[in-house]
């Protein structure tokens, strides 16, 4: 790893804590949205609709942050590929501490009318930009920190973060959805979003304590910054851009699937109670971060592609189980169900971050990880809690239309994977964004 002075093992540890807590805050204050829009702002801001109108409106608006994380893609890259990976980070992890606090303080329809909605969708535009720019850019913080042999490993703690952050927005989502419907629906789901302000001060805390990576320190050292990183990357490496993507895609339709649309439909359609299918969600996560983990170092071992397909038709296999134990309505069966569709995705998750990572060089890095990371986020991630609700109205309340759905999703990912090459034992300094010709 090139560097004037080899990082400490204080600094890894300062670096691996400060991936993780940006992605945890990260990923807590959007699957906190995913969560209440469920929920809650079907009801709230969008009263005038009928019951299932007012859930495709609600989702419609979690939707809406996608159409932005594209655009905070680029910019954070650009940055972050011209000034550095600490700076993007550390102005993410604000943008989306401030957005997420102020949906709590919203006031509903009834108070303000249609402009609750508006603000609602304004608020929700900031989170979609500050997570564009976090997906790309705090995973170059673990992995431009780490050994070659190691970098599957030191990327896998960053994606860990999303377990992180989906176990600590259950948590603080089980006390608040166990009031009474009046007091939740008055107060108590404003709790989460304000509670973000507490995560947002500790992300900033540590990110403000960590040096830029050898890699880049590297890149400027040497003056091998590119000019327009994002029309490089996208000049010279479409084809890394569209696997990138095209390799994110089931990560992103299996996570709405298991968090946002079951917890409706489980709690809807099922008669679940909600903290039974939460807790059951929270379990399920413990399981997934130690699989993310795991199969991160199985992919310094045996390699990116074998690990990362075996992800893939885990979840393909799993998704029809996933709902036929969520069916059977119990606490054990539902619990079940996720443990091992969450180690499944542990296996998608484990390897991603270093995957990426090493289909660009360092001068484009943060510009083309982060291209991948949103196309796939605006195309797949954006509509699926909608398209999952709309096939199950349109198939009477069977459930194949959506396993269906994932498995394509899953065969493109897999297709797509399967024909690319193998990086986990490249060298990767200064590599520069070659022609794809020559790989």
């Amino acid at each position: 790893m090139p560097s004037e002075v080899p990082p400490t093992s204080k600094d890894v540890r300062r670096v691996l804590a400060a991936s993780v807590i940006g992605t945890t805050l990260e990923w807590y204050d959007y699957l906190i949205y995913g969560t209440f829009a469920a929920l809650v702002f079907n009801k709230l801001f969008f009263p005038a609709f009928s019951p299932l109108t007012g859930t495709l409106a609600a989702f419609a608006t979690f939707a809406v942050g996608f159409l932005a994380r594209p655009l905070g893609g680029i910019i954070a890259g650009h940055y972050g590929d011209r000034v550095g990976r600490k700076t993007m980070m550390i102005l993410t992890v604000l943008a989306m501490g401030i957005s997420t606090t102020l949906i709590g303080a919203l006031p509903t329809y009834a108070s303000i009318g249609v402009a609750a909605p508006i603000l609602l969708v304004v608020l929700r535009i900031l989170q979609g930009f500050a997570i564009g720019g976090e997906l790309g850019g705090s995973v170059l913080l673990a992995v431009e920190y780490a050994p070659q042999n190691r970098r599957g490993f030191y990327g896998s703690w960053p994606s860990m973060g999303a377990f992180a952050g989906l176990f600590l927005s259950m948590a603080v989502a089980i006390p608040v959805t166990s009031l009474p419907d009046d007091q939740f629906l008055a107060w108590g789901w404003r709790i989460p979003f304000l509670a973000s302000i507490v995560l947002v001060a500790i992300g900033l805390f540590i990110r403000t304590s960590v040096t830029e990576t050898p890699a880049f320190r590297e890149v400027r050292k040497t003056g091998s910054e590119a000019r327009f990183p994002v029309i490089e990357v996208i000049r010279r490496s479409p084809r890394n851009v569209l696997l990138a993507a095209a390799a994110y895609i089931p990560n992103n339709a299996s996570t709405y699937i298991a968090t946002v649309f079951l917890l409706s439909y489980a709690t809807k359609d099922l008669g679940i109670p909600r903290t039974v299918y939460i807790t059951a969600v929270m379990i399920g996560c413990v399981f997934g971060a130690a699989a993310t983990l795991f199969f991160g170092a199985m992919s310094d071992r045996f390699g990116r592609k074998p690990v990362y397909l075996t992800g893939v038709t885990l979840v393909a296999l799993l998704t029809f189980p996933l709902f036929w134990l969520v069916g059977g309505a119990t606490f054990v069966s539902v619990a079940a169900g996720l443990i091992v569709y969450f180690i499944a995705k542990g296996a998608i998750l484990g390897p991603q971050g270093a995957y990426f990572a090493e289909l660009f060089g360092t001068n484009v890095r943060y510009s083309g990880a982060s291209l991948g990371y949103n196309l796939a986020a605006i195309l797949v991630g954006a509509p699926t809690p909608a398209i999952a609700t709309a096939l199950l109205a349109w198939s009477g309340g069977a459930i194949w239309p959506i396993v269906l759905y994932v498995v394509v999703i899953c065969l493109i990912a897999g297709i797509a994977v399967r024909f690319a090459w193998e990086t986990a034992h490249e060298p990767w300094e200064l590599r520069a964004a070659e022609p794809e010709a020559t790989r």
